[in-house]
């Protein structure tokens, strides 16, 4: 009797585990089952699962050319493209033999000086003349180094009178810099030169663009009924360390994997948020290169005085046929501050829309799209805030992502916002709300009433240059398509800006990520119809300290200068 007893045990036993891995492989047709017990297990194995993210992450393939160039096969005419803008960002790095280099032979801020040098042997300056200092690096030991490559900035100001303009500086691969800078006002001038990074760190942090696009790593949420499951997801994946869902998108072709969840499938997916940051990328050695207030955004001094008087602007005299004034080459910075007020230098009439009805008069009968990152939402909340007719439609968007919208009805505004499609380091997305700009800008009527805003840059620094050049080719040919079908769209871009630096900062979104992100921007859209707000010499130019999502007082001019480009003081005078 107990043996028959036990064989019913084994055979219930036995049916019992068959039922339950029938359950587990076919998942897709229980969603309407009574499964509490089950998924309570599971779940409970997926929160491990997900603690454990970090420290699961497969590791990555240390070539540079899988990630750069996944997605659609460029044209020939891409390929020349992407080769020339390659080039034009090339930064000259550090002699093989210096590097790996101990802290005491790369560049000292400290040791570091600069000196303002005579015009033409004299040291008198006036409007409308080019002011150069000249910068020389010394190591810490205080040699002089023997090779260029470092991140510098140079900013020209007067706290006196609330002037301030970016200065270009030249890398003579020697050791030496020249700061140069245009001479825009009367009055004091100080200059002031700061090291943003040696050109010892500067290599690290090219290596860990090219070698590690996944330091910032990415996830998705899938879950059908009460199963639920969260898998790493990024832009390019190692593909066989395990199987992949694939999000391409299928009309840019823009790359999106996540790794598959091991009991659902790829359609189950329900979000996108950022994962988190990789940590230990660098030796002991190399994070010394990074140490705030030692050789991060620290101010050189100037070996003699580091001011000047502007005087004002010479009167033009004929000049005779031996006494030739030298060219000035210097490209001209896109404007400068006087009085904490942006003067552009680009064409546009710079328009002061301190009254809210003067912004709602702007903006009156517009339909205004802004698309991209934090740094444009910035402006749609500034808006917002300052405008009280503009009421927010309340779309129950989770805060600091979107979508977002506001109405005036009393002046015919519709204002809207939309992130970006990933990469995009928000908190949590919907994957039913994550989008593609340029598939966002082909779905757009447009017209003259039409206003598109877009900010696309902060997110793609942890990328190879590549990825970054791909994305702007399809919005720019978005664009085209969009101003073809409707000519009198107004396309304004939001350039990158400088922002507060450490050493983790650093390591994913470093000053000089962004800078030749900016320049890539800038070269791309360079000769269409499209407006530029130049957030990076408007953040290099302004005394207040860098910030990734700037102060009021530069949002505020950002804002002036884009309803400046929607409503032109000549237009406004014709009325």
């Amino acid at each position: 009797m107990y043996r028959n007893l036990s064989k019913c045990a084994l055979i219930f036993l036995f049916l019992a585990l068959s039922g339950l891995i029938f359950l587990l492989r076919n998942i897709h047709t229980v969603e309407n089952w009574n499964c509490h017990t089950i998924s309570a297990l599971y779940q409970l194995q997926n929160r491990i699962h997900s603690s454990f993210l970090v420290e699961n992450l497969p590791t990555f393939y240390h070539n540079h050319t899988f990630c750069a160039h996944l997605g659609q096969e460029p044209s020939p005419e891409d390929v020349l493209e992407e080769r020339y803008l390659l080039d034009s960002i090339a930064w000259p790095l550090p002699p093989p033999h210096s590097a790996p280099t101990a802290l005491r032979h790369t560049s000292d801020p400290v040791h570091s000086l600069f000196a303002i040098l005579p015009t033409n042997g004299v040291s008198e300056w006036h409007v409308g003349d080019q002011l150069e200092a000249l910068v020389q690096m010394h190591d810490f030991h205080g040699r002089p180094k023997r090779y260029g490559g470092d991140f510098i900035l140079a900013r020209l100001h007067s706290p006196e009178l609330g002037a301030g303009v970016a200065g270009k500086v030249v890398d003579h691969r020697n050791g030496f810099y020249s700061a140069l800078f245009p001479l825009l006002w009367v009055g004091s001038a100080q200059v002031e030169i700061t090291l943003v990074h040696s050109s010892e760190a500067v290599a690290v942090l090219r290596r860990l663009r090219e070698e590690r696009p996944d330091r910032v790593y990415f996830k998705s949420l899938f879950r059908l009924g009460f199963l639920s499951e969260t898998t790493v997801c990024n832009m390019c994946l190692p593909p066989d360390q395990q199987p992949l869902c694939n999000y391409t998108d299928l009309h840019t072709g823009e790359p999106w994997y996540c790794y598959k969840p091991k009991m659902l499938s790829c359609d189950t997916r329900i979000n996108h948020a950022k994962g988190g940051y990789l940590k230990h990328l660098i030796t002991n050695k190399e994070a010394l290169l990074f140490q705030s207030g030692v050789n991060i955004k620290v101010h050189i001094r100037a070996s003699g005085p580091d001011k000047i008087n502007v005087l004002p602007q010479k009167e033009i005299v004929e000049e005779s046929s031996t006494m030739k004034p030298e060219p000035n080459n210097m490209v001209p910075p896109s404007g400068y501050y006087y009085g904490d007020s942006w003067r552009p230098l680009t064409g546009v009439t710079m328009r002061q829309f301190n009254r809210s009805s003067s912004v709602s008069q702007c903006l009156k009968n517009k339909v205004i799209h802004m698309y991209g990152d934090s740094t444009v939402r910035q402006w749609f909340e500034y808006l917002i805030a300052s405008v009280p007719e503009l009421k927010e439609f309340n779309l129950h968007s989770p805060k600091n992502v979107g979508p977002f919208m506001a109405v005036d009805i009393t002046h015919n505004i519709l204002l809207k916002y939309r992130c970006h499609g990933p990469p995009i380091r928000f908190s949590t997305v919907m994957s039913s709300e994550l989008r593609y700009i340029s598939n966002e800008l082909d779905g757009l009527s447009g017209g003259p009433n039409t206003v598109v805003v877009l900010s696309i840059w902060a997110h793609f620094s942890t990328f190879p240059v590549e990825v970054y050049i791909r994305r702007l080719r399809h919005i720019r040919r978005a664009l085209v398509r969009l101003t073809d079908r409707a000519p009198g769209t107004l396309i304004v871009i939001r350039s990158a800006n400088l922002q507060a630096l450490d050493q983790e900062v650093s390591l994913y979104n470093s000053d000089w990520y962004s800078l030749q992100l900016d320049k890539v921007l800038k070269a791309m859209f360079k000769g269409l119809n499209v407006l530029v707000v130049d957030a990076w010499q408007m953040s290099l130019a302004h005394h207040l300290p860098h910030a990734l999502h700037p102060p009021p007082v530069i949002v505020k001019n950002m804002i002036d200068i884009l309803l400046s480009y929607i409503c032109p003081e000549n237009k406004t005078s014709q009325k």
